[in-house]
């Protein structure tokens, strides 16, 4: 094993709510345009949310041909589509010398619910034998990292992490691993997600996690801030491209940033609700710093998980604040779901070329629709405008149902 190897972001792709490329994303996520609107694609009448952040211009027959869009639920396309975004990005060549180095870990938190959805109708109205020989292939979780390496070639590691969530910034985490420990050279990493269906908004809305602000859906997320009531349901997908930093060097790679910490744990404490100390949070974050040899006072900004949910907004701040001491009122801090909406397996994925992005640009993105103060969020959340600043080591951080934490740290290269 060899501990000295790096790992660097050459390539970012993405589908999302503010925009389908990056450079259409991060100019609409700096201006603090927001993605949210009312859901008119399925029936959302007696459900007490009615709004999300759906991806708009986005056709599958522009992307693929109808039997591979037949074949391909919406997460998988998305998955795909950024796939091919990021590797371009990147400039890298897969070759029939290096396809066995090159792998994919692509999470997902709920996978084909569109699908399965329609089948289910089919079961009950027609009868199993008329059930598509494509039901199982395309609700799996897994064929989003499937499918990508089968476009690419790619025949390395190949993975799907399902922690709701959580799920993108592990992906990342593990890819991470993956290349520093030998077993690879590059990676395709993140997360996508497409579960703004029928059954996705009932569930969470009758479980009474989703804003209700139905008449402003703009104004709807608005993580940290006082009058916060639930999360937006967002869908799209973000991949990174991943490669061992000397292998990068020579080929004279474009390095957006390096990544050199991940740290996870579990809560162990509820299905749903965080522990109310923040402490899982704290473990994450610690262990990212500590697998960095960063300490707290280096970190210039957080990329917070954000939700906008009364729990999550509070417990997140007292973890930054037990984690970091008095350097977390120094910290800049922002949520991108203030604009993009929660993209739940996706949401790590989109955040970390965010956070990425931050780091090479110098400007942090704010969080918008911040307009009360939460005396139990008193930090300094970047409110409403984008913040010029040089970044040099920030934090992405995701929290997902059952408990799960992880934090990925990136560093100016």
């Amino acid at each position: 094993m060899n501990m000295e190897r790096r790992v660097v972001i050459t390539g970012m792709g993405l589908i999302t709510p503010i925009g389908n490329d990056v450079e259409t994303f991060w100019t609409n996520l700096c201006a603090g345009r927001s993605g949210a609107c009312t859901i008119t694609h399925i029936d959302t009448d007696g459900l007490s949310s009615k709004i999300g952040a759906v991806v708009r211009d986005y056709e599958a027959e522009q992307h693929f041909d109808k039997k591979e869009a037949r074949k391909n639920e919406r997460f998988v396309q998305f998955a795909m589509v950024a796939s091919r975004q990021a590797i371009q990005d990147s400039g890298f060549q897969i070759t029939d010398e290096n396809r066995d180095r090159v792998g994919a870990i692509i999470g997902c938190g709920i996978g084909g619910l569109q699908t399965i959805e329609e089948q289910h109708t089919v079961l009950m109205t027609k009868g199993g034998k008329r059930i598509s020989p494509f039901l199982i292939p395309k609700i799996i979780t897994n064929m989003a990292a499937g499918a990508v390496a089968i476009e690419m070639g790619a025949r390395g590691p190949n993975s799907c992490i399902v922690t709701a969530c959580a799920s993108g910034t592990h992906s990342i985490g593990e890819s991470y691993h993956v290349i520093k420990r030998g077993d690879a050279d590059a990676m395709f990493a993140g997360g996508t997600e497409a579960a703004i269906t029928a059954m996705g908004l009932a569930g969470f809305s009758n479980m009474h996690a989703l804003t209700t602000r139905n008449a402003e859906p703009e104004r709807a997320s608005r993580p940290f801030d006082r009058e916060r009531d639930g999360f937006l349901m967002g869908e799209g997908a973000g991949i990174l491209f991943l490669e061992e930093y000397e292998k990068a060097r020579k080929r004279g790679a474009r390095i957006y940033a390096e990544i050199v910490g991940y740290g996870m744990s579990c809560d162990a404490y509820h299905v749903t609700a965080p522990a109310p100390d923040g402490d899982g949070a704290v473990r994450a974050l610690r262990a990212a710093l500590h697998s960095a040899g960063i300490n707290p006072e280096e970190v210039d900004y957080i990329n917070a998980h954000g939700t906008s949910t009364l729990l999550n907004d509070k417990l997140e701040t007292l973890g930054i604040k037990t984690a970091f001491g008095d350097h977390a009122y120094k910290l800049s801090i922002s949520s991108n779901k203030s604009m993009i909406g929660h993209l739940l397996g996706a949401a790590g994925g989109v955040e970390a070329i965010a956070t990425a992005l931050t780091i090479v640009r110098g400007v942090i993105p704010p969080t918008i629709n911040y307009e009360y103060p939460d005396p139990e969020c008193d930090l300094d959340y970047v409110p409403n405008t984008a913040r010029e600043k040089e970044t040099r080591v920030a934090l992405s951080n995701s929290l997902g149902f059952g408990g799960h934490n992880c934090t990925i740290a990136l560093k100016k290269i």
